[in-house]
């Protein structure tokens, strides 16, 4: 029987104008309700992911049965933070914690076969087929974790950036109170974490995750939101869907959003950081504000071309 544990800590002026301003006490849930999956002994090797492309998050058609899990808890509400930092902290391990680490690889296999042509003659050909394959990632940031001597928490938490935690803390709770249930599954990741993942994935050095390339530990700004609510993954699937364009019809108000939309659909950024502006052609205005700063460009413009003297008209030659 998993024991929950209460944190009491105060929590002053952090919640958004128009909600509640209550504490919130962390009754931190473990994963064996959510998945069975543990770690490797230290003597075994890790599985290998070769010819492997990763699919959406408990892709629907996969022929994969499972028997129904329990149902995730909700993170209680109970008590005052004192110190910020770690109530936030607490807040998004929480969340991680709860989330199964379990996906689905797409696996492509090469086959040679004889036929036969309409003239009777044989020739070789090469069949591809498809099969979809359970793949349980739990093991890879404890891995990375112990690679960097510090433990999981430090390491996917603390990792990321302090002003992409606070964000994220106010859109996690806005979409907890929708009901969505959100989880992560990945959070903070250095270019060796990187380097282990599966699927389409930028270089190790060069994640938003936390690529060194983007600052490495402490600057992280990037983490992958799914849904729990469900007791198998097509129900998590579903509303982790939902969840999704919920995001994308809210962004502004969250201040964080999906860069990639559909092509990485988990993947979340602050709205106003560079992945964001880089893969969606835009940013949060700061200084000018969002209508000043079209018409000023527009009034420079109109001046420079009030300027430009117009071209002769050459009525007496003509090019042949």
């Amino acid at each position: 029987m998993t024991r929950a544990t209460t944190s009491r800590r105060e929590l002053p002026e952090l919640a958004d104008r128009g909600s509640r301003a209550t504490g919130f006490g962390l009754a931190s849930v473990s994963t064996a309700d959510a998945s069975k999956a543990a770690l490797p002994d230290s003597d075994s090797t890790p599985p290998t992911e070769t010819d492997e492309r990763l699919v959406s998050l408990f892709r629907p058609e996969a022929p994969l049965e499972e028997p129904p899990q329990p149902a995730v808890r909700s993170i209680e509400i109970v008590d005052e933070c004192l110190v910020i930092d770690t109530c936030i902290d607490e807040y998004l391990w929480a969340l991680y914690e709860r989330t199964p680490k379990v996906d689905t690889n797409k696996v492509t296999k090469q086959i040679k076969m004889t036929v036969k042509t309409k003239k009777g003659k044989t020739r070789t050909v090469t069949k591809t087929t498809v099969d979809y394959v359970v793949a349980d990632f739990t093991w890879k940031d404890p891995i990375a974790a112990g690679r960097a001597g510090i433990s999981v928490k430090e390491y996917v938490i603390g990792g990321m950036a302090r002003s992409f935690k606070l964000k994220l803390f106010r859109a996690l709770r806005m979409m907890d109170d929708a009901g969505f249930m959100p989880g992560i599954t990945s959070a903070f990741r250095d270019d060796y974490r990187q380097s282990i993942a599966s699927g389409n994935k930028a270089a190790s050095d060069s994640s938003f995750h936390g690529g060194s390339r983007r600052g490495g530990y402490g600057h992280g700004m990037a983490i992958d939101v799914v849904s729990v609510k469900g007791q198998t993954r097509l129900q998590r699937f579903a509303v982790s869907e939902e969840l999704w364009k919920w995001i994308d019809a809210h962004e502004t108000e969250l201040r964080v959003g999906r860069p990639y939309l559909d092509r990485d659909p988990p993947h979340l950024a602050p709205i106003d950081g560079r992945e964001f502006a880089a893969k969606r052609g835009r940013t949060i205005a700061r200084k000018t504000g969002p209508e000043k700063a079209p018409h000023q460009e527009s009034t420079a413009r109109t001046g420079r071309l009030s300027q430009v003297r117009p071209a002769p008209v050459m009525t007496q030659w003509a090019m042949p």
